[in-house]
């Protein structure tokens, strides 16, 4: 009886050890570990990527930006979270005959759009800003280098006021150093944190923030809004979303975020990326239960993509064919009912 038992345990070990040796190793770049893109990348590492076979490691970064560089070159990067302009930007500059932005850009491929990023402007409670449009004259950080936040902030500056932002205005610190000198020594107007609301650097505030700082709103119907309507989005800021620091909702600027992965064509990457579309559409309704609430924003619907981006073929095959598991009540769970 115990030879059995022991034989029984180690045929155990040795399938578990096997299963294990199975699955593989890959990595997403999201952006700060405060931030919602890195949440949704512990989302899918701990909700979709086992199913898949996949033991995904969250990397964070300082952005977007650095994401399609870490995508492009990095070993063992096979996702990342990218936001809409920042991928734009490096498609107008290949279509504008930039090599390195054509070697970047090219082979990148979408698994899914995600959902729109709002833009959270922070000022301080005394500041005599209340809107976008007022801060031409502000001293503004965008974030670190390399991050989508640091491009939408330039970009929109541009787009609002004609020009770029002055360099003696302009910072690239962490949202957490430059919300330390807002603050502090006052050497900042401005700080722009680009999150999903709730963006957690935000939400965790205690209510006594609410002495220090606010929020800008965003005027759709102001002419200075027009050009940066064309590529950007009205979103409204939910009072739900930071209760210790809003007592309304207001409307601020937000802007895409898609999945992206590389165009791999390997046989043995092929299958494990076509088993993560399957196991993102089986496990959506878990993504959006029990991931962030960004989650509830995102559809499995893959719409019509512009000019220079195109779908990754292997996964877009899985999600248009995905008829998502349909959850078991307890009812009839005890009837037999569920498979």
């Amino acid at each position: 009886m115990n030879r059995l038992l022991n034989t029984g345990l180690a045929l155990a070990a040795l399938l578990c050890a096997g299963a294990a040796a199975a699955a593989v190793d890959y990595k997403i770049v999201t952006a700060s570990e405060k931030g919602t893109y890195y949440a949704i990348g512990k989302d899918l590492a701990r909700l979709v990527a086992p199913e898949a076979g996949i033991n995904l490691e969250v990397l964070p970064t300082s952005g977007s930006a650095a994401n399609v560089k870490l995508l492009r070159y990095e070993p063992g990067v096979k996702f990342a979270v990218v936001q809409a302009d920042v991928f734009q930007a490096f498609v107008d500059r290949s279509g504008a005959g930039n090599a390195e932005a054509s070697t970047l850009i090219r082979p990148l491929r979408v698994i899914l759009p995600l959902y729109n990023t709002e833009i959270h402007y922070i000022v301080r409670a005394d500041s005599p800003y209340n809107y976008l449009h007022e801060i031409k004259d502000a001293r503004i950080n965008g974030g670190l280098v390399g991050s989508g936040a640091a491009l939408i902030t330039h970009t929109l500056y541009r787009m609002m006021f004609g020009g770029p932002v002055p360099e003696a205005q302009a910072s690239f610190l962490s949202n957490e150093e430059a919300l330390v000198k807002l603050i502090g020594d006052k050497s900042l107007d401005v700080v722009v944190v680009a999150a999903g609301q709730p963006a957690p650097l935000i939400a965790n505030m205690k209510p006594e923030a609410q002495k220090f700082i606010k929020l800008l709103k965003f005027d759709p119907s102001h002419p200075s809004a027009r050009q940066p309507l064309s590529t950007y989005a009205p979103a409204t800021v939910r009072a739900a979303s930071y209760p210790n620091l809003l007592s309304e909702d207001f409307t601020t600027i937000s802007v895409g975020a898609f999945l992206v992965t590389y165009d791999y064509n390997t046989r043995g990457t092929v299958d494990s990326m076509r088993a993560f579309g399957r196991a993102l559409c089986q496990n959506f309704e878990r993504l959006q239960e029990q991931g962030h609430p960004k989650w509830r924003e995102v559809k499995l619907a893959l719409p019509e993509l512009g000019p220079g981006w195109s779908y990754y073929s292997p996964t877009a095959r899985e999600l248009r064919a995905c008829t998502p598991k349909k959850r078991c009540s307890n009812e009839e769970r005890i009837l037999g009912l569920c498979n």
